[in-house]
């Protein structure tokens, strides 16, 4: 148990110094290895290895196609142009509800959380400056658009912290709609009704929109090369249809959607080439990180002290799902990484809370449920890498807007966790 607990300490500590996963991750497994009397080469080149190369082995194409299919959705301009079109609709009176509504719908499409930041930041920007609101606030509507419940609640969402739990519960990605629903709701409405309170306390303060020091950032039509809203939204539609309607494998649903970006944009197959390249570059680090988590989590299953430490998280009083809950939300603030913590917690106890499912008869697409929406609870903590891209692309720094980033990334989601468990403690899924 103190080996583990070292393990997880010296996972947190060196994740918020900013050090990579891919290379402290084998580095705390080493020390829980050694305090649970492995063998130190064995346990990481068979134990730490085969819980990395199995969770590379189900997931790469998952993490590759989706950021391909983010990666040609940005190129081709029809991220830029869905987000543009849904600004106009919503108008500038309502520029925060605009900005989340545009992330919210690009994310939910597939699109990854990254890509999402670059498309919608400069509309974000010209909304504000229309309405004259604090540009400190720019980063966490983007987050409560792109990190929250389109990540992790929503049924159906192709994000891969709704896709991962489908492994270890054999659910899929529509998992207790009802549960979803309730707490996309809470998140959603909740951080929305925040962010307006908050704009009204700063505007009464006299702080207002500023321009950014870097002016180079401007809302862009490409002279009108931008593809059509209708087109646009197609080929995220396709993805989610594809996906939950007809059942395809997402591999089958995500590849639907690259090839029908690439017809509708045929004109500029030129640039397919480069934006392949970028996505399938972008997804190994992805891939790479989260398999390194997973590979902690196959050491600590191994040593003797992972009995112990099931013990105690199943322990925790009151519905399991509680405890799943918390377990997911600490691994996920140690590591900075929703899918991170997941797949730790997961790898080590995802078949002892799917006997819980079967011995108790709470059903196992509860679990799902919990387990992928308290995934992106803590994970929002300032190590965060999508927090600290976010806060670099719109040129904020943590003290301006981290703490508003906290209340609708992390606060508000944890509390909706409660609901969603709520929810199925009455019957609802």
């Amino acid at each position: 148990m103190l080996g583990i607990l070292l393990g997880l300490i010296l996972i947190m500590v060196l994740a918020y110094m900013g050090w990579s996963i891919i290379w402290v991750a084998p580095i705390a497994a080493g020390v829980v290895a050694l305090t649970g009397g492995l063998d130190l080469l064995d346990a990481y080149t068979n134990t730490y290895m085969e819980g990395f190369v199995g969770f590379a082995k189900t997931w790469f194409p998952v993490f590759m196609l989706g950021a391909i299919f983010g990666k040609l959705m940005e190129d081709t301009g029809m991220a830029k142009s869905v987000a543009m079109g849904l600004t106009k609709v919503i108008g500038t009176q309502r520029a925060i509800l605009g900005v989340i509504v545009s992330a919210a719908v690009l994310t939910y499409g597939g699109v990854s959380l990254f890509v999402v930041v670059f498309a919608v930041y400069p509309l974000a920007l010209a909304l504000f400056r229309e309405a004259n609101i604090a540009r400190r606030l720019i980063p966490p509507t983007v987050a409560l658009g792109a990190f929250t419940f389109t990540m992790t609640a929503l049924p159906g969402t192709p994000q891969i912290q709704n896709l991962i739990p489908t492994q270890y519960y054999g659910t899929n990605a529509m998992a207790a709609p009802f549960m979803g629903l309730s707490a996309a709701v809470v998140m959603a409405v909740g951080g929305y009704l925040y962010l307006r309170w908050r704009e009204k306390k700063l505007t009464a303060a006299g702080e207002v929109y500023t321009e950014p020091k870097d002016k180079k950032v401007t809302v862009e039509d490409d002279n009108g090369k931008v593809p059509h809203i209708a087109l646009s939204f197609l080929p995220l539609v396709l993805v989610v249809f594809t996906l939950n309607v007809l059942n395809w494998d997402i591999v089958v649903a995500l590849l639907t959607g690259i090839v029908s970006i690439m017809l509708f944009n045929i004109s500029k197959f030129k640039g397919f080439t480069k934006a392949i390249n970028g996505g399938a570059s972008g997804s190994v680090i992805a891939i790479i990180n989260t398999s390194a988590a997973v590979g902690f989590g196959s050491v600590v299953r191994a040593v003797p002290g992972f009995e112990r430490l099931t013990e105690l998280v199943m322990g925790i009083p009151g519905n399991p799902l509680f405890s799943q809950a918390a377990a997911i939300n600490v691994l996920a603030g140690a590591t900075g990484s929703a899918s991170g913590g997941m797949g730790i917690t997961l790898e080590a106890l995802g078949e002892q809370y799917y006997q819980i499912a079967m011995n108790t008869g709470i059903p196992p697409e509860a679990f799902h449920r919990v387990a992928s929406i308290a995934s992106g609870g803590l994970d929002v903590l300032p190590h965060n890498g999508a927090v600290l891209t976010l806060l670099a692309i719109t040129g904020m720094t943590h003290k301006e807007s981290y703490k508003d980033i906290f209340v609708v990334g992390a606060l508000i989601p944890v509390l909706s966790v409660v609901v969603a468990i709520l929810v199925s403690m009455i019957g609802l899924l």
